[in-house]
């Protein structure tokens, strides 16, 4: 039978469960599981597509085309696991699915109450992804924080399902602060006693308290008495400590004895946990001796978290090169034409990633003219690709007022525009196009050679395509049309051949990097970055 984990968090938001749930589902596919994971989250929203990135961070695409939360890229970055649309669930999802059965009658005529028909249908979505995937252990991350009004439905959901399918098939991890008092030198476990209190009240009293801290719990007395106050098992209190690694966390709590301990309640019998390859790229990150500079250039380099799967491909693409990967968030607003050489200058590569709107658009383009003068290499992805065609069509084609239809509906030269099927009026939720598609690389392009093949498939969220009316103009003028759709209706990438790296990607390449498998595209232009530095 499908064992269930549930993950909580108590005190604050921003505990790290989603990295604790990872680091957990990496644990226990070293031991041979097969692991599912998959986040509850109790915003209004059907999904984080239509949030603004300050709100919510970046908005991560699975393979399937479901608009997901970020944690889901640290559960495939560190399980290596490709997830699905029944891997996130929204409290707009739920009842935008309870309320369509209601209209088509569904119901026979039954009040519709929180209980059962929206806890019935969040433990049919628990459910189903244990059986979709065909999972020994699925892993539930529940979004928020205890106590939170929004996340009650949920709660409710999760000690069904571990009523249901008894406790020798469900386990509870509660992941809280302990916060640190410099002034007396202490850390404090009274919160953790509220929050843990707060959610026995919900009826789940959880097995496992992971205890999160920026400094070393010395007083071990700590976790006594969280263990004796919070009715759990001296072994299940467990600290996750702040590290400089991200990457270290599963080794961190494989010493602890997460899994041991997982394994133990939920009765699986395991083989001993294989962490060799996670350990030598450990010890590859530790060791890396160089260090390269790249500037993200975007318009919301405020909230880092908004380009958080960019950030880590760059770093998994230096881990494999030995390489400390430097990132200089960049607000694309502050590139003028008067500081583009001071912002720049001492660069070893640009990376502009995706977005939505005009804003800081003219600082992008700058960004794209600066790369392609001076032979620095650039990565566009996205908006980055839209932003290097719109440069090199008024600067190298001479088209000097294209511009594309998203930012300029009145341009008379378009060289980006609306994809087939979309327009200004359409429904901006779920309307983008979505997921992995097939891409056909040109031979002797950087793109082949980056990926050595020449059939790909790459996840994309975009609504805007590069106008086909301008391939002849812009290729005669040197823009090299590197992939394109297998039907070549659509141009997923370009590039300038001739330079070291300069490359325009429609999709979305960071979905697919992990810290142990960089995605070939950032490795290409992490070295070229790397060749450009010395």
């Amino acid at each position: 039978m499908t064992k269930y984990i549930f993950v909580t968090g108590g005190v604050v938001s921003g505990l790290g469960k989603g990295i604790t749930a990872a680091s957990l589902g990496r644990l226990l596919k070293a031991r041979g599981l097969k692991v599912a994971a998959q986040k509850l989250d109790p915003y209004i929203n059907v999904d984080p597509g239509t949030m603004s990135p300050y709100q919510h961070g970046e908005v991560y695409v699975t393979e399937d085309g479901a608009e997901t939360d970020l944690d889901l890229g640290h559960y495939e970055r560190f399980i290596d696991e490709n997830l699905n649309q029944f891997s996130n669930l929204t409290t707009g999802k739920v009842f935008s699915s309870v309320i369509s059965k209601e209209r088509k009658g569904e119901y026979l005529g039954s009040t519709v109450q929180i209980i059962p028909h929206i806890t019935d249908e969040i433990k049919r979505f628990i459910y189903t992804v244990g059986k979709k995937t065909n999972a020994d252990v699925v892993i539930t991350e529940i979004g928020g924080t205890t106590g939170d009004i929004e996340s009650q439905s949920f709660l409710e959901a999760i000690r069904q399902v571990g009523h249901e399918i008894g406790r020798e098939n469900s386990l509870y991890i509660h992941v809280t602060l302990v916060p640190y008092l410099k002034a007396s030198g202490e850390h404090k476990s009274k919160p953790t006693q509220h929050s843990v209190k707060e959610l026995q009240g919900f009826g789940i009293s959880p097995d496992i308290i992971v205890l999160r801290t920026d400094e070393p719990i010395t007083d071990k007395s700590i976790f006594h008495k969280i263990s004796g106050f919070c009715n759990v098992k001296p072994d299940c209190v467990i600290e996750n400590l702040t590290l400089p690694i991200l990457y270290e966390a599963p080794l961190m709590l494989e010493q602890a004895g997460l899994a041991n301990i997982v394994c133990r309640e939920l009765h699986l019998d395991t083989a001993a946990p294989d962490l060799a390859e996670w350990q030598a790229m450990i010890e590859r990150i530790k060791s890396s001796d160089e260090t390269v500079t790249i500037g993200l250039v975007g318009k919301y380099v405020q909230l880092h978290d908004a380009y958080l799967s960019v950030a880590e491909a760059l770093r998994h693409a230096g881990y494999s090169l030995n390489a400390k990967v430097r990132i200089r968030w960049i607000d694309s607003e502050t590139i003028l034409p008067d500081t583009c050489e001071e912002i720049l200058g001492s660069l070893d590569g640009i990376i502009v990633p995706g977005g939505f709107g005009k804003r800081g658009i003219d600082g992008m383009i700058l960004a794209a003219q600066y790369a392609r003068e001076h032979e620095l290499p650039y990565f566009g992805i996205c908006l980055g690709m839209q932003t290097a065609v719109i440069e090199f069509a008024r600067h190298a084609a001479g088209i000097t007022d294209a511009h594309s239809g998203e930012f300029d509906a009145e341009c008379p030269h378009k060289v980006i525009d609306y994809m087939p099927g979309q327009y200004a009026g359409i429904a901006k939720g779920g309307t983008l196009r979505l997921g992995s598609y097939p891409c056909v690389i040109k031979a002797g392009t950087t793109m082949a050679a980056c990926y050595g093949e020449t059939l790909i498939h790459e996840r994309h969220r975009h609504r805007y395509e590069f106008n086909n009316d301008y391939r002849m103009a812009l290729q005669e003028a040197g823009l090299c049309l590197s992939g394109s759709s297998p039907d070549d209706l659509l141009i997923e990438t370009v590039e300038l051949s001739s330079l070291p790296f300069y490359v325009g990607v429609q999709f979305h390449p960071e979905f697919k990097s992990r810290p142990n498998k960089p995605h070939p595209l950032f490795v290409g232009f992490i070295k070229a970055a790397l060749e450009y530095h010395t």
